[in-house]
């Protein structure tokens, strides 16, 4: 008889990540600061950090079999990091990596931290890419993996630019910007045709939303390799 794995979806914004893991058989829970209606799975509304921290208190982790967490680090993110250099704007930004590590080791699971490119302070266990899923986007995110591995997957050749402005310069490209406004960034239609996401049409978490392909691929990866210890 088949367990179905549950997943622990902190940060979680509209549930790119959380769909895949439902690809890939996982039952999800998430939890958001904000207020997430568009969110398709169970959800809880509230602090990250502060509901995790209860969690593992109370001894309701251990209803899972893995943790992923995309904590904001704008202060890490590629964009971020080379608009504001490009402009000459600078300012402070929050980053939660380092907390959410400290209590994601302390839950004694698995785990997953999840960060776009850029000055993150990660572990880049994994790096996936849209053009590995036939994506209409690139999005590249780096993925640390804590108490389990899995092999990196061969990163392709990209076929091509971004469409749309960036610095001054128009390309033409087979990949959408999903990310801001203006500049030949995608529509919101576009934006879901690239990603595979359907459940939301708001801007705002489309443009901080993972494909769900990365996590499928992730989640299938995590099965295997707890397969493989329990074998």
């Amino acid at each position: 008889m088949t367990t179905t794995l549950r997943v622990l979806d902190l940060f979680s914004c509209a549930g790119g990540a959380a769909m895949g893991y439902h690809l890939a058989g996982f039952t999800v829970d998430g939890c958001d600061i904000a207020d997430r209606p568009n969110y398709p799975f169970a959800y809880h509304r509230g602090d990250a950090l502060e509901y995790l921290t209860h969690l593992i208190t109370t001894g309701a982790i251990e209803r899972y079999a893995l943790v992923h967490a995309s904590p904001p680090c704008q202060a890490g993110c590629g964009l971020t990091v080379g608009t504001n250099a490009s402009q000459g704007w600078g300012g402070t930004h929050t980053d939660l990596v380092a907390p959410t590590r400290q209590l994601l080791d302390a839950t004694g699971l698995p785990y997953v931290i999840e960060q776009p490119n850029g000055r993150a302070r990660i572990r880049k266990d994994l790096t996936l890419c849209g053009e590995m899923f036939g994506l209409g986007v690139l999005r590249h995110r780096n993925f640390e993996l804590g108490r389990w591995a899995t092999p990196k997957p061969a990163h392709p050749h990209h076929r091509g630019y971004v469409r749309g402005h960036r610095h001054g310069v128009r390309r033409d490209g087979p990949y959408v910007a999903a990310y801001g406004n203006g500049g030949g960034k995608a529509t919101v239609p576009e934006m879901q045709h690239a990603m595979g996401i359907t459940w939301t049409d708001v801007r705002e978490e489309l443009t901080e939303a993972i494909p769900p392909a990365y996590t499928r691929f992730i989640g299938r990866a995590f099965t295997t390799a707890r397969q493989e210890v329990f074998a």
